[in-house]
């Protein structure tokens, strides 16, 4: 299968939404994939939002098949031109497995380092995130606010994209920006 990354086209905009909602329908329920289509529509519509940080992989048919977005995000006001958020991430149910998730994390990483970035945070199964380069933000600093409803610790996790950038970048995060994760 030929597959190419691409930064979001306003060809993709709408394909992207429908595959992210079928993914996390599937894989959650069609409640929470309203929350993360909610949730990329208002990263698209806010100020945190960089349209080349907004990847997507296609396929030969030119169908989108995987999503990832790193968007600016800060700790209590602070950081926000250093700092990014990677959410949601998603592959089309059936080719889950194939790396790509894997491919489109990579690149936006480097990406994002050339772009200036020092830190890349994100939630999710440390599984998934551990052979990235992701560790427990705890470890440095970064914790979740009450209000984040983490699991457990280690699911909050940051890559740095600097070294040592986490000495000086780091605070409590917690997702009041965001009207959808209210």
């Amino acid at each position: 299968m030929n597959r190419t990354i691409k930064s979001m086209e306003n060809k993709y905009l709408q394909s992207s939404l429908d595959m992210i909602r079928r993914t996390f329908t599937n894989s959650e329920s069609a409640e929470d994939a309203q929350i993360v289509v909610n949730l990329v529509e208002e990263i698209r519509a806010n100020d945190y939002y960089i349209p080349e940080l907004e990847l997507i992989m296609v396929d030969e048919n030119d169908e989108v098949i995987g999503y990832a977005q790193f968007s600016r995000f800060h700790l209590e006001g602070k950081f926000s031109d250093e700092l990014l958020l990677l959410t949601p991430v998603a592959v089309k149910t059936e080719l889950q497995r194939q790396h790509i998730s894997k491919e489109l994390i990579e690149y936006g990483l480097d990406k994002a380092k050339k772009m200036g970035f020092k830190v890349v945070i994100v939630e999710g199964n440390p599984m998934n995130y551990r052979n990235r380069g992701f560790k427990t933000s705890a470890d440095f600093g970064i914790i979740a606010a009450e209000s984040v409803g983490l699991p457990a610790p280690e699911c909050l996790m940051v890559n740095e994209l600097e070294e040592n950038a986490c000495k000086r970048i780091n605070g409590v995060l917690d997702y009041t920006i965001y009207k959808s994760l209210r």
